[in-house]
């Protein structure tokens, strides 16, 4: 469900895991809650085939403090089965790692913005972007993702405004 909600509501957790494409708000939103509420924030990048993913994220969630993903596991369970035709990761170790960040008193909130202006977005800040039915078909699987999610964690979905990606407050 699209809901508005403000910084100093998502800094009541603990834990928060910013998810969706690249070009919606996660950095934006993750210094937010550095630079006003504290957080430690942790970029993951796409983790190489090597390193077990599962074992990365427990070890990332054992960290003390307030703390704020930029991108994570959940990634995974969409990038995987559109560009690799699968997810190194199963639905049981996924909602493993999600029943880990509700135990850190923590939220997942899904980023969103349209096609345009993810497009928009990512021609600003690096020049390049995928074309609208690749930035679509992100949008789509990260729905599919988080359907599943929502039934068994606490998750918000932010819609961006296309002027602005920041949440008030």
């Amino acid at each position: 469900m699209d809901q508005r909600v403000t910084i100093d509501e998502i800094a009541r957790y603990r834990t928060v895991v910013l998810e969706g494409a690249d070009g919606v708000g996660k950095s934006t939103l993750a210094g937010l809650l550095v630079t006003q509420h504290g957080f430690t924030a942790v970029h993951s990048p796409r983790t190489p085939d090597h390193q077990d993913l599962t074992h990365r994220y427990r070890d990332l969630l054992a960290q003390p403090g307030q703390l704020v993903l930029d991108r994570s596991f959940v990634s995974e369970l969409v990038y995987g089965p559109l560009y690799r035709d699968r997810s190194r990761l199963t639905w049981d170790q996924a909602l493993a790692l999600a029943d880990l960040v509700t135990a850190r008193d923590g939220v997942f909130l899904h980023l969103t913005a349209p096609a345009a202006v993810v497009h928009s977005r990512l021609m600003a800040r690096d020049g390049q972007a995928p074309d609208l039915e690749e930035i679509a078909a992100l949008g789509d699987a990260y729905e599919r993702v988080f359907r599943v999610l929502t039934g068994h964690v606490s998750a918000f979905t932010y819609a961006a405004e296309p002027e602005s990606h920041r949440p008030t407050g």
